[in-house]
């Protein structure tokens, strides 16, 4: 079972949307890979500093199965405007909890950069 989830500009909550903030996007970047760091659970599997994007595992046990978690962040090199964007697909579980997963990550960042 796939399940899939990303941040959107078209969602309703702006707590589901892109964060956009007024920092360098290598800065932002560097924060993001720091959380990923911090939180229980999550884990990197692969980080591409040229398109400033981080790929993560998020394993949510035998009901909630293996989150793969894609973080973006976008912006000219060397402009103080940076869009962070969240993906999250879900594989092998019963119940999929990507927005969740997704949220998990969100919440806390924007009150780093924010």
């Amino acid at each position: 079972m796939a399940a899939g989830f990303e941040t959107s500009d078209a969602h309703a909550s702006p707590a589901l949307r892109p964060i956009r903030v007024a920092v360098l996007p290598d800065q932002v970047f560097a924060e993001a890979c720091e959380q990923v760091e911090d939180l229980a659970g999550w884990e990197r599997v692969s980080v591409d500093e040229a398109t400033r994007t981080l790929v993560c595992r998020r394993r949510r046990g035998r009901l909630g199965g293996t989150a793969t978690v894609t973080i973006r962040c976008e912006g000219a090199r060397d402009v103080p405007s940076t869009t962070v964007s969240v993906a999250s697909a879900s594989r092998g579980g019963l119940i999929a909890r990507d927005r969740a997963v997704a949220l998990e990550f969100l919440q806390p960042f924007r009150r780093r950069v924010g």
